[in-house]
């Protein structure tokens, strides 16, 4: 393996431990705030370039497993937040 593709695949795990955290965070706060949809949605669009460039040079190393939970999650996060923009509204609406 390729120094570049171990500091490639660390450079993943680093940013994938972060979105559980982030996950829950969003599911308990059952709130938008302190969230970017913008951010997130830019991250994801990395991933996804990420991907491509992996699949484009059919380079399945290490690094290009972990960007597929990663995505998983950044969407995960994103769905969470039009949840929590849902509640916020019909909390705003009733008060």
């Amino acid at each position: 393996m390729e120094l570049a593709s171990i500091f490639e695949t660390m450079m993943i795990i680093c940013f994938g431990i972060s979105w559980p955290m982030s996950i829950v965070r969003s599911y308990r706060s059952r709130s938008t705030k302190g969230k970017s949809l913008m951010f997130s949605c830019f991250i994801a669009f990395g991933y996804v370039c990420g991907i491509i460039s992996k699949i484009m040079t059919q380079t399945y190393n290490l690094a290009f497993w972990f960007y597929i939970p990663n995505i998983i999650m950044v969407c995960t996060d994103i769905c969470l937040y039009f949840r929590n923009r849902k509640i916020e509204k019909r909390e705003a609406a009733q008060a």
